[in-house]
């Protein structure tokens, strides 16, 4: 016997992987249910935070914000009432 599982079988699929499995599990488990007040008491800070990183990474809606004056179909007056 060399110790390697048999082809075809996966390590997950052997003995030690499957109380790894179970371990990993539990040990899941506990962190979630002990640290659950933890993460929710900082969730509304990480909203806040997370804020000025929309801001930066949004980039305006669709075309841009660069042209507002230059739209051609307002018969060549400006919004002030004079000609251009």
């Amino acid at each position: 016997m060399s110790g390697e599982p048999p082809e075809g079988r996966s390590w997950l699929r052997s003995r030690s992987g499957l109380v790894l499995l179970a371990f990993l599990a539990i040990a899941g488990f506990f962190l979630v249910t002990e640290h659950t007040a933890h993460v929710l008491g900082v969730l509304p800070y990480l909203l806040l935070l997370a804020c000025p990183l929309l801001h930066m990474l949004h980039r305006g809606h669709g075309g841009g914000h660069g042209g507002h004056g230059s739209h051609g179909g307002d018969g060549g007056t400006r919004s002030d009432g004079g000609e251009r």
